[in-house]
């Protein structure tokens, strides 16, 4: 016995692995993790990638295939770059929708290529300050706590979807919604709207009509505040599901462990109110993603969201966090099971939701489920800058702006609580979804990514950013985060070569950085001419401003004028070969995922379009009914050294619109 004693104590003293130190530390093996690293290493740094999970990419390699964007224009850099390299693996220009392994092995194929070795499986323990720097930081391995690593490195950037380190660092923080009086906001707070609702007539007690009978599970006893209150609730999270109807590549989904039918229970009352034809956009949102897969999104009433089972997981330890994830796991399996399996479930809807199981070929670790839990808002930095709405619907316009965003101002529902209505009926409601949006892209502050002077000096946080929680909604996208993950990246390279703290940092050189080596390996760039580029763009005739379709940028170019034309001239592109693409937008929609290409007439189908190359024109026709929200080829031309290359559309011949928005010059090695 006291050998055992002996054994079991000997497990429990911390081991120490040998310490690394290096320039960079990034900590979060997310999207913005992994460009954050790639572009610190870039630049000549030595970096650390630590990811305390198993995988690369956050929610990118996660299920989140349906990448949700608002305007491609806002997508710059390396983020740019990894939708190029999706598409060529598809055989396109750029693709916005994928499989989830394809995007994580991408992520991986990024850090070989910068002979990046990630430390895997290593979670944060304490961070070491002295004054206002941080030092090193002390992380443990996940699957066994006595098993430590001291980092130390002269910058540090937080790229965790929670913002652990920022948070053990002692830097300032929020959780959950500001009142709207604090940042004269209107879109803040407490809000009860329409979207993802329940319709009349759901009753919230186990026995209906019965309130001494409790509250039916997944209502919360909490009291509707006012319209703008503040409070400390968080938007739901929930997987973002890849299944398949691939016969071949399906498993079916059976009843998993820990099934509870009762929480699916306001599903049948909300079906008995309103009974759905199918199952996208009534029960669940389905987009179809490559080889015959989906990305699925919460969509009604009672969906794929956890409303409320959340509230905890910023400020909670590890094994608390770990029984939060646990929880939404049993509960998207248990869903998806209910649906396909429940009698009380129309049976058109039973049948629909068997055809679907899981993807033999993703998550081959996980038992084909998803690693990654959709944790849509955690802590969020209170930063230099504080981004807002008014920075979001073009009010504040920063002049430090180191990315876009241009998502709607976007949340999730927060509550699902008792409302009574006017004739003092009870029934379930869920409260604070808000999609507000209409608005074009929009900078976002460089002092949104650095703590409050004096805080700390060599840290910096793209994800968990300095915003409101409703500026936050529109700015918390994947595609965003690689953004700001790169910039962090330079910014941190640049803070090492000037030897100044990060709230010093000459964002002017960053910004010429970026703007000027987008890649940050000293390529060749490619140079995009958009319409409303008023010094390279000229224009003959009458055009309209097209700014509600799904143009790139602000607006787009519309015009029926028989004698209209304009011109793109690329006036500062540098000689050699190039691939020329126009972009064809729709003339209504936009936001959202922009992948859709289907047929819309309400364009020209002979649209004429002239390439000079500097010495010759090449006139083609293209056809704008077609590959909508896409990318349209003209050819490779090579330019040759002090001539100015040029593209026109001519809006003469045509019995419906031209359009014309952004031009792509695009190197070719």
């Amino acid at each position: 016995m006291q050998k055992v004693w002996a054994g079991l104590w000997l497990l429990l003293i911390p081991f120490s692995l040998p310490a690394q130190s290096v320039d960079v530390c990034v900590y979060g093996g997310t999207s913005a993790g992994v460009m954050a690293a790639v572009s610190a290493k870039r630049l000549g740094k030595t970096v650390l990638l630590i990811e305390p999970g198993k995988h690369l990419g956050g929610l990118s390699a996660g299920g989140l295939g349906a990448t949700d964007i608002g305007n491609k224009f806002a997508v710059t850099g390396l983020a740019r770059h990894f939708y190029r390299r999706i598409g060529s693996h598809y055989g396109r220009l750029e693709q916005w929708t994928f499989e989830p392994h394809v995007a994580e092995n991408l992520f991986g194929t990024y850090l070989r290529e910068a002979k990046l070795a990630p430390l895997m499986g290593y979670r944060l323990r304490t961070v070491q300050k002295e004054g206002t720097r941080i030092k090193a930081l002390i992380v443990e391995s996940s699957a066994n706590q006595t098993v430590i690593k001291t980092i130390s490195a002269k910058q540090f950037i937080d790229c965790s979807y929670e913002g652990d380190l920022m948070a053990k660092a002692g830097v300032s923080y929020s959780v959950g919604r500001e009142a709207n009086s604090q940042y004269a906001e209107t879109w803040n707070g407490v809000q009860l709207l329409d979207k993802h609702q329940f319709p009349d007539g759901v009753d919230p007690y186990n026995v209906p009509g019965k309130p001494e009978s409790g509250l039916i599970w997944g209502v919360s006893t909490e009291k509707l505040a006012s319209n703008g209150t503040g409070d400390t609730k968080i938007q739901a999270y929930n997987y973002r599901m890849c299944l398949t109807d691939d016969p071949a590549n399906r498993i079916p989904i059976l009843r998993p462990a820990r099934y509870d039918s009762s929480k699916y229970e306001l599903l049948l009352r909300q079906i008995q109110q309103k009974t759905p034809r199918e199952l996208t956009w009534n029960l669940m949102h389905f987009v179809p993603m490559p080889n015959r897969k989906t990305d699925i999104n919460n969509c009604g009433g009672l969906s794929t969201d956890m409303i409320g089972a959340n509230w905890t997981y910023p400020d909670a330890d590890y094994a608390e966090r770990e029984r939060i994830v646990q929880a939404h796991e049993d509960y998207t399996k248990g869903f998806f099971y209910f649906i396909g399996h429940d009698p009380h479930v129309p049976k058109h809807l039973r049948d629909e939701m068997l055809k679907w199981g899981y993807p033999k070929d993703e998550y081959t670790d996980n038992n084909h489920f998803s690693h990654q839990l959709y944790i849509r808002e955690a802590r969020r930095m209170v930063g230099e800058y504080v981004m807002t709405q008014a920075n979001c619907e073009g009010k504040a316009i920063v002049s430090d702006g180191i990315g876009m965003a241009a998502y709607t101002m976007d949340s999730h529902n927060c509550q699902r609580l008792v409302v009574t209505d006017a004739s003092g009926k009870a029934g379930v409601r869920n409260e604070g979804d808000v999609q507000v949006g209409r608005f074009p892209p929009y900078p976002i502050s460089y002092r949104a990514l650095v703590p409050k002077t004096g805080q700390a000096i060599n840290l910096l946080v793209p994800v968990c950013l300095s915003a409101t929680h409703i500026a936050y909604g529109s700015i918390r996208m994947e595609p965003v985060f690689m953004v700001l993950g790169q910039t962090a990246g330079a910014a941190a390279a640049q803070a090492i070569d000037q030897n100044v703290p990060v709230q010093r940092l000459d964002v002017t050189r960053l910004q010429q950085t970026l703007r000027q080596n987008p890649l940050l390996d000293g390529s060749r760039p490619e140079l995009l001419i958009d319409n409303d580029d008023s010094v390279r763009v000229n224009q003959e005739g009458k055009w309209d401003l097209l700014a509600k379709g799904s143009q790139y940028g602000k607006t787009a170019l519309l015009s029926a004028d028989d004698k209209a034309a304009v011109t793109f001239k690329a006036t500062t592109i540098k000689p050699g070969r190039y691939q020329l693409f126009v972009y064809n937008p729709t003339r209504r929609g936009g936001g959202g995922n922009p992948d859709e290409v289907a047929f819309q007439g309400d364009k020209s189908a002979r649209v004429t379009v002239r390439v000079f190359d500097g010495n010759t024109n090449k006139s083609l026709t293209i056809n704008q009914q077609k590959q909508n929200n896409d990318w349209i080829s003209l050819g490779t031309y090579l330019f040759a050294k002090g001539k100015t290359p040029s593209v026109t559309f001519v809006a003469s011949g045509s019995a419906e619109p031209v359009l014309a928005d952004a031009v792509l010059f695009l190197p070719v090695n």
